[in-house]
């Protein structure tokens, strides 16, 4: 492979996808550099990526598999081809190959194969919430966002069908020293989210929340207190009054900086509200 530019690794990721350079799409669907922004993101040729990572004889099964799936679904958003393609893969993972094929992916040099590999763990059929998360655990901490967000994407069914569960599970992780770890409880466990369903049991009742929130109240990472006021201000939607309550108390118990940060992010919802009547 042809040394990369010094231009193209420093770039800044273009405003629109229109805006993506050629040689830089080229890279992106041989999965040579990573996406830089969201724009970037969008515009993978998936499906060109996979038959370059899976190029050996070994894989062509899964090469034939993946080409029936996109002469099938063909208007795919890049998200869904992420999800089919990762579905793929945990079928085929399940039968053959399995740790060869999560090593390929887990490893790549392309965040958006790396992406693969969460929806992979996410689909894992015999494993349960206790043991997805440590297998999740090094794309939570992947140095892209991109990859970061589809490893909570990728877990969020099985919070959704044990919320109660979810939450005694993922405690131990916000006491953990990596802040993209305590980013990942919280961002998880959001009733709303980005790009997904809603979990009810939360919209209902975000007190549930509580044993993740709590020990997040200060944190002096700004990734971390962005995903806590943002989970509260999903919760303020249904449940506006309880929001009010832990934010005041917060601020009784807390007069940090950190504190008022997330108290601002979490009650912005009801502030419009407010000044709109």
């Amino acid at each position: 492979m042809n040394e990369i530019p010094a231009s193209i690794m420093t770039r800044r990721g273009a405003r629109t996808t229109a805006l993506v350079p050629p040689d830089v799409r080229s890279l992106l669907d041989r999965g040579c550099i990573e996406t830089k922004n969201l724009s970037e993101w969008l515009i993978v040729d998936h499906y060109s990526l996979a038959m370059t990572v899976f190029a050996d004889r070994q894989w062509q099964s899964l090469r034939n598999e993946l080409c029936v799936l996109r002469e099938r679904q063909p208007g795919r958003t890049a998200l869904g081809k992420i999800q089919d393609i990762g579905r793929c893969l945990a079928a085929r993972a399940a039968v053959d190959e399995a740790e060869r094929l999560r090593h390929i992916v887990q490893e790549h040099p392309s965040d958006s194969v790396r992406c693969w590999g969460c929806i992979m763990i996410g689909q894992h059929r015999s494993a349960g919430l206790a043991e997805m998360l440590p297998m999740i655990r090094p794309y939570a901490m992947d140095r892209n966002s991109s990859v970061r967000e589809l490893a909570w994407l990728a877990l969020r069914e099985r919070v959704i069908s044990d919320p109660e569960k979810a939450i005694d599970l993922l405690q131990p992780w916000t006491g953990d020293a990596e802040e993209r770890i305590r980013r990942f409880a919280s961002e998880l466990t959001r009733p709303r989210g980005v790009w997904c369903r809603k979990i009810d049991r939360f919209c209902e009742d975000p007190g549930l929340g509580l044993p993740l929130l709590n020990p997040l109240h200060s944190d002096l990472s700004k990734y971390v207190r962005d995903s806590v006021g943002n989970w509260l201000n999903d919760a303020s939607k249904t449940q506006p009054e309880f929001v009010r309550q832990i934010c005041h108390e917060w601020q009784q118990k807390s007069e940090t900086p950190e504190t008022r940060y997330i108290v601002r992010r979490a009650t912005r919802t009801l502030k419009r509200r407010e000044e709109s009547c």
